[in-house]
């Protein structure tokens, strides 16, 4: 079985490159979407509290019979739950509902700047990564602004960043701010929620290499060295999204959707006007 290549993170753990989201996959469905992506031979599971379906997502770890060792599992804290002693408590809520001793990634999902309870926020990661209830503690929808004021005020640094990415909103100031603190990027919508499927340059990238767009973009995420979580509750498309290691874009290739970037191109909230 193909394995999913790594990130190291700067915590001495490592990430697979390719794993599988769960955003808005319905509950009742989780469990059989994650066996099945487990059995293909993902082993990043991305989840978060918000989702609804965290318990799904630890029945199908729990039915796929791989060990919990190998599988790499995130949840995430949402806006609601910010703070330190609620953030603790929201933890406990999430490992218990995904059946779980500990989880390998636990993320902010969101600054929320207007609560301005983030960094209370980290400092509670800090506390469960302390513990060993957590392996690795990270962010998601942070700008470096956020970041800075983290690294400032608690002298830790988050081993990752989860934002919006892909070839229509490829976010290189952001993927630079990162790798000056040696911050990992995963994005979240990689395929652009499906909006660059059709685009003519990655459909003539794809007939060039005998892939889909889909594994295009994946692929563009891999070689410009980003994790990615594509979502999907298709069964043939999970196994499409991950068959992706069999070939890698060339220079020319990276060059031309290197043209695709539009700053306008973000499909999502913006993290410092997201009304929630």
């Amino acid at each position: 079985m193909i394995a999913a290549p790594t990130i190291a993170l700067h915590d001495g753990h490592t990430i697979p490159q390719l794993g599988l989201g769960v955003w808005q996959t319905p509950a009742d469905a989780t469990a059989a979407i994650v066996q099945n992506a487990l059995e293909l031979g993902y082993r990043q599971i991305d989840t978060a509290s918000i989702y609804g379906n965290e318990t799904g997502v630890g029945e199908g770890i729990r039915a796929s019979g791989v060990p919990r060792e190998r599988i790499f599992l995130t949840t995430k804290l949402w806006n609601d739950d910010q703070g330190y002693d609620r953030a603790l408590k929201a933890f406990d809520q999430s490992v218990a509902r995904l059946g779980v001793d500990y989880v390998d990634l636990y993320l902010i999902h969101w600054p929320a700047p207007k609560r301005n309870a983030y960094v209370d926020s980290w400092r509670a990661l800090i506390r469960l990564k302390e513990e060993g209830r957590t392996r690795s503690i990270g962010v998601s929808n942070f700008n470096p602004d956020h970041i800075e004021r983290l690294i400032a005020e608690t002298g830790v640094r988050p081993v990752l960043n989860q934002v919006e990415l892909h070839p229509r909103f490829q976010r290189r100031d952001l993927r630079e701010a990162h790798a000056r603190y040696d911050i990992a990027t995963q994005a979240w919508s990689p395929l652009g929620r499906g909006s660059l499927l059709g685009e003519p340059l990655i459909r003539e990238i794809a007939r060039k290499h005998g892939k889909t767009p889909a594994q295009v973009i994946i692929r563009w995420h891999l070689d410009i060295g980003s994790a990615a979580i594509p979502k999907s509750a298709n069964p043939a498309r999970i196994a499409e999204n991950f068959a992706v290691f069999d070939f890698a874009l060339d220079r020319d290739d990276l060059a031309r959707l290197q043209t695709l970037d539009d700053p306008g191109g973000r499909l999502g909230p913006d993290p410092l006007t997201a009304p929630f």
